[in-house]
């Protein structure tokens, strides 16, 4: 026993032999009979003691005794860890500059309607491959760029003040100068090309191995779950990568990107997941709600900025009723963002879908049925997001895509009412003769008119009877 909770104790005995006569008090009682290996546990039984006297007794108690109450509650399961908050509570009004020269925010493109846009992966973006899309832009009915500011091997674009990507190293791969990013945002600001931030989110290889207690673990002992490519995801329950998203985002948008759009906001689609990887923070959550869950999160960050929110999803989410294992399932996240992006790449369906033999060889039809299933699920919903789709301007088996398969999926959209679209190439290279003129920019849902290559299209605008 300690020497002042011996003192204190004598002192107690002393006083209490004076007051024999007083009905004794609640008692209260410190530890428990045994431990939980059965090895045995003193009790101590406090009667009549001043609350000044039992604090000093309780603070001299061992730690190990006092834990005792609490760790049923604390190993029931693992605790969220604490994470430092979020960069951007609030739009700052100015940035202070070593130079002490107050440099506000970088002005915002207001959001076109319709919109139109292209994709620019990270070395399109750092090369002069950025130049000739801006032109692509200025010429065409084209009117947004998707940029990536972080992709998925979780390099950022630029040199950045985030603190994490700094310490792990994420803006040190080919970054992009200060000049010309600002050169980028300025020029597309003043041809009022509206400037996206892609930034991918759970499939950051970077990331989980910096910080491995962010992975997906193996519940067979404890280490990183790897992908086929043996690459390591982050763990989605973990709310410190959707916090590191909300800071990349703060600072894209301070420098001009005028929307955030998150991409893999999924868990990995490999079916052994299930079966070899352990979730101990996902406190009976269902896959579907923890996306839902962590896509409010990083909304309600960003609503002080007044931007966009946005979540790139997978094509099939519009019309398959389960999560297809990913955690997305419609009905959960379109609430949850201001704009859904499913990605209807006629190539990534399989045999059968729609019933359609060859998918690929359709996609009109993939199209146009996979967008009247997602606006019949929105129907209903309140605050159900808009509906953007990315169309294939790639090739990926047979046919080779050619400006009548991208204007046949553009086509599907307007026969929808869905007059915005983005177009995914992944190397930044598009078709050109697919797109149509500047001046038709504002147009609705153009149908037959010339293309910008002064090619016309193959696919014929459907009659009323085939819908």
């Amino acid at each position: 026993m300690t020497l002042p909770l011996a003192m204190a104790l004598r002192q107690h005995a002393s006083n209490t032999r004076t007051r024999l006569s007083e009905k004794p008090r609640r008692v209260v009682r410190v530890g428990r009979n045994r431990r939980e290996n059965g090895s045995s546990v003193p009790q101590l039984r406090l009667r009549a003691m001043p609350r000044s006297l039992l604090a000093i007794v309780i603070a001299a108690l061992p730690p190990a005794l006092l834990a005792q109450d609490t760790v049923r509650a604390t190993t029931a399961r693992a605790a969220e860890p604490v994470y430092s908050p979020a960069a951007c509570a609030a739009r700052p009004a100015a940035v202070l500059t070593p130079d002490s020269i107050l440099i506000p925010p970088a002005p915002l493109v207001p959001t076109p309607s319709p919109l139109r846009g292209l994709y620019v992966n990270r070395w399109a973006a750092v090369g002069q491959k950025m130049w000739d899309l801006i032109d692509v832009s200025k010429r065409t009915e084209v009117n947004a760029l998707v940029i990536d500011v972080k992709d998925d091997r979780g390099y950022v674009l630029y040199r950045s003040r985030v603190p994490l990507a700094r310490e792990i190293g994420a803006d040190t791969v080919a970054p992009m100068r200060a000049d010309r990013m600002r050169a980028v945002l300025d020029t597309m600001r003043a041809h009022g090309i509206y400037p996206i931030a892609r930034i991918v989110v759970v499939k950051d290889p970077l990331l989980a191995r910096k910080r491995p207690e962010w992975s997906i673990k193996r519940a067979s002992d404890g280490e990183p779950w790897l992908d086929k490519n043996r690459n390591p995801w982050l763990d989605p329950h973990h709310r410190g990568p959707w916090q590191y998203a909300v800071d990349l985002a703060c600072e894209a948008i301070d420098l001009g990107f005028s929307e955030v759009q998150y991409d893999y906001v999924r868990f990995p689609d490999e079916r052994r997941l299930m079966a070899e990887a352990t979730f101990p923070l996902a406190r009976g959550r269902d896959r579907a709600s923890v996306i839902r869950d962590q896509l409010r999160f990083v909304s309600a960050s960003l609503r002080p900025y007044g931007v966009p929110v946005t979540a790139d999803v997978f094509g099939l989410t519009t019309s398959d009723s389960t999560d297809m294992g990913i955690g997305q399932l419609w009905e959960k996240f379109v609430d949850a963002v201001d704009v859904v992006l499913p990605m209807t790449y006629p190539s990534h369906y399989s045999p059968g879908n729609y019933g359609l033999q060859r998918p690929n060889a359709a996609p009109y039809k993939v199209i146009d049925r996979a967008l009247r299933d997602a606006k019949r699920r929105s129907a209903g919903i309140a605050n159900a997001a808009r509906i953007i789709p990315w169309y294939q301007d790639f090739t990926l088996g047979a046919p080779r895509y050619g400006a009548e398969h991208v204007r046949a999926q553009i086509q599907a959209g307007y026969d929808n009412g869905v007059y915005d679209w983005m177009l995914w190439n992944p190397g930044s290279r598009y078709t050109i003769g697919a797109l149509r003129p500047a001046s038709e920019r504002a147009t609705a849902a153009p149908s037959s008119r010339p293309l910008s290559g002064g090619q016309h299209p193959q696919s014929s605008p459907r009659s009323p009877g085939a819908r």
